[in-house]
């Protein structure tokens, strides 16, 4: 496990916090495909909190995309960098999820996160952060529609709708489960939406949610855990 300092140069007010999505948004990628489902590495990124001993745990987890079977996992701890501002949880997240993929001993491949890429009110989630910050590409699989609206996909898995800001479509509601509630596929850094929808389905051949998120939402809460114990 890394221990991961706050950044001495990471923003601390939101004002400076949305300069920094301003001025990294402009490097988003999005006339990339991305990687063939069902190729190389994918790997879930996720966080747990402790907010009463201000600590953050991360967890990276490398999958075979081919056989969903773990590769590889780290993880990270840290104390929370940023407060909670709806908008801006990437600044409360990217210094131990940085630290966690850096820990790794092979290439993420395609990172997978736990939230939001292009759906985002400023169009810059947490994926899109991270993708851009990395070079990686990156989606993101949430489990809530955020701000945005959508009409009921069909019931049958793999049936998807627009999730839209207006007349935009900044992502999609994706079934993933036959008549059980959707995902929301957003696009990250270097991949486009049909392939993150793609590689969203390739990801989940038993649960709602992307084996990725499911092993790395286990992983650091375990971390979180062994953080918190008394030594």
């Amino acid at each position: 496990m890394t221990t991961v300092p706050i950044p001495a140069d990471w923003p601390a007010t939101e004002e400076q916090a949305r300069a920094v999505q301003d001025r990294l948004r402009t490097q988003v990628v999005l006339d990339e495909p991305g990687p063939p489902p069902g190729t190389g590495h994918v790997t879930g990124v996720d966080v747990a909190y402790d907010d009463e001993r201000d600590v953050v745990a991360a967890a990276a987890v490398v999958l075979d995309a081919a056989t969903l079977e773990v590769v590889a996992e780290a993880t990270a701890v840290g104390r929370i960098s940023f407060p909670y501002v709806p908008g801006l949880l990437a600044f409360r997240e990217i210094p131990t999820v940085l630290a966690a993929l850096d820990a790794l001993p092979c290439p993420p491949g395609l990172v997978v996160c736990d939230g939001y890429g292009l759906a985002h009110p400023r169009r810059f989630g947490l994926a899109s952060h991270l993708g851009v910050l990395t070079g990686l590409p990156t989606i993101g699989v949430a489990k809530n529609p955020f701000t945005f609206t959508h009409a009921d996909p069909a019931a049958p898995r793999g049936s998807t709708s627009p999730l839209l800001a207006d007349t935009e479509e900044v992502g999609r509601a994706l079934r993933t489960r036959d008549a059980v509630k959707p995902v929301f596929v957003s696009v990250g850094h270097r991949v486009n939406l049909d392939n993150a929808c793609a590689h969203t389905l390739a990801l989940t051949p038993k649960y709602r949610l992307p084996e990725t998120t499911r092993r790395a939402d286990a992983l650091c809460r375990k971390a979180l855990r062994e953080a918190a114990a008394p030594r």
